[in-house]
């Protein structure tokens, strides 16, 4: 593998929260940014954008995290989405706590390989951004941080050297894997930390430059401004929040382009991380009511907005958000990821937000003007003729071209405003639409309308209607392509003859032939249809964005993926849903004469207006789903520990008198889960006692996280339970024991305690060394030292047993300590017991296994997910009667923990799976805990696997992943 031709043009230093700092321009460490730029002359910038290689670039770019699908073989096809939209790059994180679960130990292979991802950037031609921490957020459990680094006797992100000093090894080792990916190679924290930070990468041999991300807007760590100072200067915002119907107005940013001059005019303006979407948690709203919050309206009117303050580089979070499996989100969030972003979980692109980014960036692809215009301010009634319309102008700064970015002076607005536009044109002063009318604004809108707009040396006098792209044919053929909202009235001229085109947009397309450019007038709707291609250069160049490379433009359905033109056959990859039309609009080339999709050659004919036409046919396949609730189940206790039997001997012994956590010890010995090495999933402890007769009760102080639960008993009688809440981390009971206790008699009180995840935090703060598990506890007429406590998490603790899946992947329960949940679990001897139709009748957890065979055709993508409690559309669910409504089941798929289904909390109730954890094509072993939190026990009200989507589809389609079978694990209780 030749690392030298992967593609990284920035590092990413992730900053969320600065106080105390005094900042002053520092000339010495200017000078110094300038240097790195010798360092490397691939990557360059001044204060208008980024060059490649020489040549201007407009960096838009999505965040995707490898950690989150683990199916090296599918970040193929989300970089090929990502690339479909138009897209130039891709940021993305590396998660410290995954990678080094196990201190000393830091795993890159597997799923945890950076060398498989990069691949599969330079196959599509995607620049990397990467963000390599060490703390990272991201709503990961203690935002990306080591489980060990809680036990630290130092504040974390602090210039502490013992903290300092373990970050080294994380670091050294990623640094050195991203130097040679390199483009070149083919809360107070406070600057010590980000220097230290930034040194760990140059002494690693990174060379591209460093950005940072300032949420608070306000010069951190900018050129010539001290002690770790960045290359770029990069800000970050999140405007939207709460209700998905309602606006909020504090966090609408204006006036970016006046605050850049400030605080960096050295270099382009960044927008490191802009919102995409947004997250759910525990009793919430579900994922599409995310995508709702920040859907494609919010896209036209945020979006540019930011492009109105001249924008260069900028970064939507997420772009696509996978899953928190494995345990590995934060306290605050649910196993989906999904965050509404453009792409979905399951890797669709049905969302309308996908449709218009594409439409966004493919305009910022054609137009180099927009890279060195100079943004002006917003004003009411200026350029427009009411003031309801807020216009913020860009002039052109080499260039005759400007861009006027139109919309309600109240954003929030969902009215309909009709207006008239006065610009600055080549031919003076124009009051647009020329020919009468008026333009409309649809409630939460936004349009970017230009003058004098170069199309390949013909002059776009002006136009109302957005451009969606444009290309050039062998000789002096253009096509240029033009889109606005139904029921708008649009208007556009030509320079060089004068041509005034005036329509009104509905759903059919207007061709109009003006000399030699082809101009396509449509509906927006129609546009999404449209797929904008970049065509393969030679190296280096190769897949990456370029200005000089060129483009087809094909009229097609679901995704396109790439174009590529072979002798004189015209060759697309892409999906399909439904039977789909074909239509080339545009190709470099004029010898192409036929068409083939995904490798097969199609039958293609030449429209009448002398366009190359095919059809893709569409024969849904005919798939085998089982029917979950009727395969047979195998069970087994999974809560053993309160049998009078049970023997705890191997079991952790809580014994430490001293804590490094956030909160003071408020019992004899620790009960902080972490002070014994155990950091994800749910956690037991076993309180000893023997009786003096007068017990009567025990308190319980218990954390967990947001939507958290814990179950009590005293030996085998249980006391009760905290079902959970998504607005509780913490909770205090105090249970009754149901009668007296023996004098002399020895008990356990045994607790198990569902563990949601750590916090984050702002940088200082040691928020994420917030304990979980016991706080406090009393026995009534008892002193506290007379209980002696034992503990267990996931076997081994820090010292996890599956590397293949991860530190965070299995909790304490009997099961997972056993490896059960693995393939070929040895369960001949099991009873025979169904999750869904008989469940467990006291409280208590289950374990049941199953398996099954798929044999989805080749050729086909089908999303799957495991529904609780829903009848599937094609039968292959059933739903029954709940014993409870208090329960929570943990999901198991061929061993990867891809579910934690809460059903008294929700919101989710479905659980996509990846092909590649769902072996699509042969056996998977399923597995699932019942916990069971109220005395009359729990079953699971319906559970059936539902295909999504069935995609004809042109994917690389993947291998498994790693999927170690059970063995018996020595020292297993």
């Amino acid at each position: 593998m030749d690392l030298q031709k992967f593609n990284f043009l920035f590092l990413f230093t992730l900053l969320l929260q600065i106080t105390n700092l005094v900042i002053g321009r520092d000339v010495s460490l200017q000078a110094k940014s300038e240097k790195r730029q010798t360092l490397q002359d691939l990557v360059t910038w001044d204060e208008t954008s980024l060059f490649v290689r020489g040549e201007r670039i407009f960096i838009f770019s999505g965040e995707f995290h490898p950690f989150r699908l683990p199916v090296t073989d599918l970040w193929r096809d989300i970089f090929q989405k990502i690339k479909a939209l138009g897209f130039s790059g891709v940021s993305f994180y590396t998660d410290w706590g995954l990678h080094e679960g196990n201190r000393g130990h830091v795993v890159t292979d597997g799923i945890w390989s950076l060398d498989k991802f990069f691949q599969a950037a330079s196959e599509t031609g995607i620049y990397l951004i990467a963000r390599p921490g060490p703390y990272i957020n991201a709503e990961t459990a203690a935002g990306g941080f080591p489980g060990w680094t809680l036990r630290l006797n130092a504040t974390l992100r602090s210039a502490n050297p013992v903290y300092l000093n373990v970050t080294d090894n994380y670091m050294s080792t990623l640094g050195k894997i991203i130097a040679d990916a390199q483009i070149t190679n083919g809360g107070p924290m406070n600057r010590e930390v980000m220097q230290y930070a930034e040194d760990q990468l140059h002494d690693a041999g990174v060379v591209v430059p460093l950005i940072v991300n300032d949420n608070l807007v306000a010069g951190y760590f900018a050129p010539g401004t001290g002690l770790g100072a960045v290359d770029i200067y990069g800000i970050d915002a999140y405007p939207l929040r709460a209700n998905p119907y309602v606006w909020p107005t504090i966090r609408f940013p204006t006036g970016w382009q006046i605050t850049h001059q400030r605080e960096s005019p050295t270099t382009p303006f960044a927008i490191a991380e802009f919102q995409g979407g947004t997250g759910t948690g525990w009793g919430a709203v579900g994922q599409d009511q995310c995508a709702i919050l920040v859907n494609n309206q919010a896209e036209r009117v945020l979006y540019k907005n930011n492009y109105s303050f001249g924008v260069k580089i900028f970064n939507v979070y997420m772009l696509y958000g996978g899953t928190n499996w494995g345990n590995l989100g934060y306290f605050g969030g649910t196993t989906s990821y999904d965050y509404g972003a453009a792409i979905t979980e399951d890797r669709l692109v049905w969302r309308e937000k996908y449709s218009e980014l594409k439409l966004e960036a493919n305009f910022l692809k054609v137009s180099p003007a927009y890279l060195t215009a100079t943004p002006g301010n917003e004003t009411n009634g200026t350029y427009a003729s009411t003031s309801e319309i807020g216009v913020t102008p860009l002039f052109g700064n080499g260039s005759n071209t400007n861009f006027y970015v139109v919309r309600h002076a109240d954003f929030t607005s969902n009215e309909t405003t009709e207006y008239r536009l006065t610009v600055s044109t080549s031919a003076g002063n124009l009051t647009l639409p020329q020919l009468g009318g008026s333009l409309t604004l649809f409630g939460r809108d936004s349009k970017i309308h230009v003058t004098d707009y170069d199309v390949g040396g013909t002059n776009v006098l002006y136009s109302t209607a957005e451009v969606y792209t444009w290309t050039n044919t062998t000789g002096r053929k253009r096509v240029l392509v033009l889109y606005g909202g139904a029921g708008e009235t649009h208007e556009a001229a030509f320079s060089s003859s004068y041509y005034i085109l005036h329509w009104d947009v509905d759903p059919e397309r207007k061709v109009v032939q003006i000399g030699d450019l082809e101009v396509h007038l449509l509906w927006r709707n129609e546009a999404y249809n449209y797929w904008v291609l970049e065509l393969p250069a030679p190296a280096p160049i190769s897949n990456y964005t370029s200005p000089s490379k060129g483009l087809a433009i094909i009229k097609a359905g679901y995704l396109l993926r790439s174009a590529s033109i072979l002798g004189s056959e015209l060759s697309l990859t892409g999906d399909t849903n439904a039977t789909t039309d074909i239509e080339v609009i545009s190709v470099p080339q004029t010898n192409v004469t036929s068409i083939s999709f995904n490798g097969e050659r199609l039958s293609s004919t030449r429209s009448t207006a002398g366009r190359l036409t095919a059809t893709i046919s569409y024969p849904p396949p005919t798939l085998s789903i089982p029917s979950l609730s009727a395969l047979q189940w195998k069970y087994i206790d999974s809560l053993p520990e309160t049998r009078s039997t049970y023997d705890d001997t191997l079991w952790t012994v809580c014994n430490q008198t001293i804590s490094f956590a956030n909160r003071t010890l408020t019992t004899p010995t620790s009960l902080y889960a972490s002070d014994y090495g155990y950091h994800a999933g749910s956690l037991l402890y076993r309180g000893h006692f023997t009786s003096q007769g007068n017990e009567s009760s025990v308190f319980l102080n218990i954390t967990g996280g947001y939507g958290f639960a814990h179950s009590v008993w005293l030996n085998d009688t249980f006391l009760g339970s905290w079902v959970g809440s998504g607005a509780n981390q913490t909770v205090m009971q105090t249970f009754l024991f149901p009668s007296a206790l023996q004098s002399g008699s020895s008990y356990v009180i045994n607790v198990l305690i569902d563990h949601t995840g750590q916090d984050e935090e702002g940088p200082g703060t040691d928020a994420i060394k917030f304990p979980r598990g016991i706080l406090d506890y009393s026995v009534s007429g008892r002193q506290a030292t007379d209980i002696t406590w034992k503990m267990t998490g996931n076997l081994g603790g820090e010292q996890y047993k599956d590397l293949a899946r991860g530190p965070r992947n299995e909790g304490a329960m009997f099961a997972e300590r056993n490896g059960y949940h693995l393939p070929n679990l040895p369960s001949d001897d099991w009873a025979v017991a169904n999750p869904v139709t008989d469940g467990i009748e006291s409280a208590g957890v289950g374990f049941y296994a199953t398996n099954f065979d798929l044999n989805v055709p080749s050729g086909w993508d089908v999303a799957m997910s495991f529904v609780f409690n829903g009848i599937s559309g094609n039968g292959n669910g059933t739903a029954v009667t709940q014993r409870a409504l208090d329960y929570r089941v943990q999901l198991f798929v061929n061993g990867y923990q891809f579910g934690k289904y809460v059903n008294n909390l929700g919101p989710e109730t479905a659980f996509p799976v990846p092909e590649g954890i769902l072996n699509h094509n042969g056996r998977n072993d399923v597995a699932v805990t019942l916990w069971a939190l109220d005395k009359q026990g729990a079953n699971i009200g319906g559970l059936a696997l539902v295909p999504q989507r069935y995609i004809k589809s042109g994917y690389l389609k993947p291998g498994l992943s790693p999927m170690p079978a059970w063995t018996e694990r020595q020292g297993a209780y």
